[in-house]
């Protein structure tokens, strides 16, 4: 270590402190986006940017269903998955801390306690004189101070990286927990429609039971073939054995709605309780605004920030490290004098280290860094792209959906009409069984299907509310 006169290390130590605007790295741009002027299902749009600190609201509330409610509060608690994304975002938010001390002095207190003595030979007694004993004791005390001037600008990049990568955890965070709300609604809502495919199939089997009994009085009074009767048997046996087997579909998704909300399935039950299929209507000019709120595209956009403060740390490699260094210590032969001792001991130094020769690892770092950053872009820009074709796809399966409602609705209503017609025309004798069982089957995958159709909308509102990043309350 070099040492110099304590004025001018103390001149020094001002121009390395003020030599900080030399930082070196490229300046952060965001990645630039060819995005398009307007969704093509929907008009209102304007081009948007990544805003995620806004509330994404409890958006399920909208769907107006007290058992959602109480459910989907439960997963911002109680998942596992988002325990885990917390605790990361915990860790980056320390990492941050823990980078940001390296812009401070580490000053450090030593102190030792030595003893140490020698023998010396006596010259008296011919037989073997004893030597002279002496001992001393001797303590130590310091303080000592270390700071690596941000020079280059390395510590600076390397907090302002750890960061972007603590907002990139937020975002992180957020994405997990709208995951999570909008998978337990898919599956809440998924349940539900079970439920009201069980229902129709019980109305169903008691209408089959009617028509099998209708069959056995026919045939029995030799007014109709066996055959009839089989043909109704075998209608009925098909549709209790799929009420069994939506049993089990229903099983299978109230585990997982529990497994969602941190609980063993063993330990969850959810009662059948009357459907609320209710729609939430999308404001025009939403998808300006939600967009903004996507946390993946948040995250992605924080990563190239991140990656773009890596190359500026490995371009600083290129410069010399600069350490500046102070101690003061003193000494004395007992504790009581160690700090009224007149002797002292400073020091004040400057160290500089560069590296001359490393087989070009250096350059190879930069363009690594440089590589990570044009990757992170990519990434970026597929993310947004990727939330585009979301947007898109959910706006186009809400209006297709829409649409299909009354055409269901009227396939139903006529499908059961002609079931009822069917029915008395067979009473009648007047058609064969086969022309019920027909109509009847028509009339059921009739009705299904606008179970189905209900259930469909509910599950586009909820991957439509994810594709715009949350709710519409703040």
């Amino acid at each position: 270590m070099y040492l110099l006169p304590r004025s001018r290390w103390l001149a020094l130590a001002v121009l390395v402190a003020t030599a900080g605007g030399c930082a070196v790295g490229p300046t952060y741009e965001q990645p630039a986006l060819a995005t398009p002027a307007a969704y093509k299902e929907v008009s209102g749009w304007v081009r948007a940017t990544p805003a995620d600190a806004l509330d994404r609201g409890t958006w399920w509330t909208l769907f107006d269903d007290a058992g959602l409610n109480a459910l989907a509060g439960s997963v911002e608690v109680s998942n596992q998955n988002i325990a885990a994304a917390a605790a990361a975002y915990a860790q980056a938010r320390a990492l941050v801390r823990e980078q940001r001390a390296g812009l401070f002095p580490v000053v450090s207190l030593d102190g030792s306690g030595r003893r140490a003595g020698g023998e010396s030979a006596g010259a008296g007694n011919s037989a073997g004189g004893s030597g002279n004993n002496s001992a001393g004791n001797t303590y130590q005390a310091s303080i000592g101070a270390s700071w690596e001037p941000d020079v280059w600008g390395r510590l600076g990049r390397t907090v302002d990286s750890a960061s972007a990568g603590a907002q990139a955890s937020a975002a992180d965070l957020a994405s997990a927990l709208l995951a999570a709300q909008g998978e337990l609604a898919i599956n809440y809502f998924s349940l539900r429609q079970t439920d009201a495919q069980s229902a129709l199939l019980q109305s169903t089997i008691a209408a089959y039971q009617r028509s099998l009994e209708i069959a056995q009085n026919r045939y029995q009074a030799g007014v109709a073939p066996k055959t009839d009767l089989l043909q109704a048997q075998t209608q009925l046996a098909n549709a209790q054995a799929e009420l069994v087997g939506l049993e089990r579909q229903r099983t299978q998704l109230e585990h997982a709605i529990a497994v969602l909300v941190g609980q063993a399935p063993g330990n969850f039950t959810l009662v059948i309780a009357p459907w609320a299929a209710t729609l939430p209507q999308v404001p025009i000019g939403v998808p300006s605004t939600l967009l903004q709120r996507r946390p993946d595209i948040a995250a992605a956009e924080r990563r190239v920030a991140a990656a773009n403060e890596q190359i500026g740390i490995a371009q600083s490699a290129l410069y010399p490290n600069l350490n500046l260094s102070a101690s003061y210590g003193v000494g004395a032969t007992r504790v009581s004098d160690l700090f009224s001792a007149s002797t002292s001991v400073w020091s004040l130094g400057l160290s500089a280290a560069q590296v001359l020769f490393n087989a070009g690892a250096t350059r190879a770092r930069i363009d690594e860094a440089q590589a990570a950053q044009q990757q992170a872009a990519a990434r970026y820009r597929q993310t947004v792209l990727v939330a585009f074709q979301g947007v898109e796809d959910q706006l186009a399966a809400t209006r297709v959906l829409m649409q299909q409602q009354p055409l269901r609705e009227l396939a139903s209503r006529a499908a059961d009409e002609t079931e009822v017609q069917t029915l008395n025309r067979y009473r009648a004798g007047q058609v064969a069984y086969t022309e019920v069982v027909t109509a009847q089957a028509s009339a059921f995958s009739a009705r299904r299907a606008l179970v189905q159709l209900a259930s469909d909308r509910q599950v586009t509102a909820v991957a439509l509310i994810q594709a715009l990043g949350g709710g519409w309350g703040n």
